[in-house]
C-alpha cells in the first residue's frame, strides 16, 4: 500500500513526497480513510506511529475546499516541544496547499502569535493554557472550526490539564469534528470521550507499550555512581543521538554539565529555560550539533528525531505509561534503538512493572572495569544527613 492510495490532492501528495513518506505506516492507513470521511475518532498507538501525519493529511485534504483565512483546524497539544513538532508537519506536509498553521502556546509574548493570528491561518496549535488566554482576549475566533485533535490526551491529564481542555470545549458552541490520539486510555480521558466524541471510530495498533524495535537493558548502580557510569557507557557504546532522561530540572543541568566537563557535545532541555534555550537546545539536537541531549520528562512526547539510537534513563521513570513515553523517542518508523535503564535497589517494583508490560525478564549488565563499589563524595560537615544511609554493592544491585 502506499499514499496514492487516499487519493490526495496533488499538492498534498507533493508534501508527502518532500517528506520521503513512501508506505504508510498502520495508524495511518486505519485512521485517514475515516478521519477523510468526517467520522469521530479514537486513535490509541505508542509514540512513534506516525499518527501526527494520521490526522494532519486528511485535515488539509479538507481544508483545501474551505474558506482561506478562518481556522479551520485546532489541535490541544501538552507541550510547547509537541505543538512546535506538530505544526512542523502541517507546514512541511501543506507546503504546496498555501494553507498556514501556527503554533500557540505560553512563555514567550504574545505579540508574535497575534501577528500571526491577524495575518490570517487556517490551522492553529496550541497548549491548553495560552489557547485559553487568546480566546478570553477575543483574538482567536473558533467560529468556523471544523475539526478538532486532543493530541496525546493522557499526557495532557498527567499535567493537570483536563480542566483547561473542558474551557476550550465550552467555547466550540457547534457540532465538529474530533479526533482524540492517546498512548493510554485512563478512566478520566474515557469520560472525556463518552463527552465530546459522537459515535467515534476506534484505532487501536497493538498494545500499549514500547515498539517492537527497542532493545531494553538494564544498569544496576548506586545513586551516587550514576553520572561516572553515564560517561563510561556514553565512552564505550557505539551511539548516534542520544536521549537522557533525568527526573528533576536541577539534576537534568548538573548531569549536562558533568558530561560537557567530559569533553561532550551536550545540551540541557529543562521547564526553566527560558523558550529562546529550549528552542536552541532542541534545534542543536536535531541538528546534530548536540549529540546528546539531557532532559526532563517534558521532552517525553515533544522531540521527533528520527537518528535518536539510546534512550538512557539515568532516573527510572515514575511508572510504565512514562517508560512508554520516555521510549518512543527511539525505535521510531521501525528503526531499531536501544533502552538503557539505571536502577538502584528503590526501583525493584518499577522495574517488575515493566517486565511485566513487555512479558520479559530484562537483561541487567555492568561494565567489567566499572567501581561499583567506589565510596560517595564526603559530605561537607554542615550539610544535613540523607535519609537513607549506607551503600548498595553491585552484587545486590544486580538482583533488581
Amino acid at each position: 500500500m502506499n499514499f496514492e492510495t487516499f487519493s490526495f490532492h496533488p499538492s498534498i501528495m507533493a508534501g508527502i513526497q518532500s517528506l520521503g513518506y513512501e508506505t504508510p505506516t498502520p495508524i495511518q492507513v486505519q485512521s485517514i480513510p475515516p478521519v477523510s470521511r468526517g467520522h469521530d475518532l479514537i486513535g490509541l498507538a505508542q509514540t512513534g506511529t506516525g499518527k501526527t501525519a494520521a490526522f494532519a493529511l486528511p485535515i488539509l485534504q479538507r481544508l483545501l475546499s474551505s474558506p482561506r483565512g478562518r481556522i479551520g483546524a485546532l489541535i490541544v497539544s501538552p507541550t510547547r516541544e509537541l505543538a512546535e513538532q506538530t505544526c512542523q508537519t502541517f507546514n512541511d506536509l501543506g507546503q504546496q496547499t498555501g494553507l498556514k498553521c501556527t503554533a500557540i502556546y505560553g512563555g514567550v509574548s504574545m505579540e508574535q502569535q497575534l501577528r500571526a493570528l491577524r495575518g490570517g491561518v487556517e490551522i492553529v496549535v496550541g497548549c491548553p493554557g495560552r489557547l485559553l488566554d487568546h480566546l478570553w482576549k477575543g483574538t482567536i475566533n473558533l467560529a468556523q472550526l471544523e475539526v478538532l485533535v486532543i493530541d496525546e490526551a493522557d499526557r495532557m491529564f498527567d499535567m493537570g490539564f483536563l480542566p483547561g481542555i473542558r474551557s476550550i470545549l465550552q467555547c466550540i458552541l457547534h457540532r465538529r469534528q474530533t479526533l482524540l490520539f492517546s498512548a493510554t486510555m485512563p478512566d478520566d480521558i474515557r469520560r472525556l470521550v463518552g463527552e465530546v466524541l459522537h459515535d467515534p471510530v476506534t484505532v487501536q495498533i497493538g498494545r500499549t507499550q514500547p515498539a517492537m524495535t527497542v532493545s531494553h537493558t538494564l544498569y544496576p548502580v548506586s545513586d551516587h555512581l550514576k553520572t561516572a557510569l553515564l560517561r563510561e557507557v556514553l565512552r564505550t557504546t557505539d551511539t548516534e543521538s542520544v536521549l537522557v532522561f533525568t527526573r528533576t530540572k536541577h539534576r537534568a543541568e548538573h548531569v549536562a554539565q558533568q558530561l560537557k566537563k567530559a569533553g561532550l557535545r551536550v545540551a540541557a532541555l529543562q521547564g526553566n529555560m527560558s523558550q529562546s534555550q529550549r528552542q536552541a537546545a532542541l534545534d542543536g539536537f536535531r541538528s546534530g550539533s548536540y549529540k546528546i541531549l539531557v532532559a526532563t520528562d517534558i521532552a517525553a512526547r515533544g522531540i521527533d528525531v528520527l537518528s535518536i539510537s539510546h534512550v538512557i534513563n539515568y532516573d527510572m521513570p515514575e511508572d510504565t505509561d512514562a517508560y512508554i513515553h520516555r521510549i518512543g523517542r527511539t525505535g521510531r518508523i521501525n528503526r531499531e534503538g536501544c533502552a538503557l535503564t539505571f536502577v538502584t535497589g528503590k526501583d525493584a517494583g518499577t522495574v517488575r512493572d515493566v517486565e511485566r508490560l513487555l512479558n520479559a525478564k530484562l537483561e541487567r549488565r555492568t561494565l567489567p572495569d566499572f567501581d561499583y563499589a567506589a565510596a560517595a563524595p564526603a559530605r561537607p560537615a554542615s550539610a544535613p544527613a540523607p535519609r537513607q544511609r549506607g551503600k548498595v554493592l553491585a552484587s545486590r544491585l544486580v538482583g533488581v
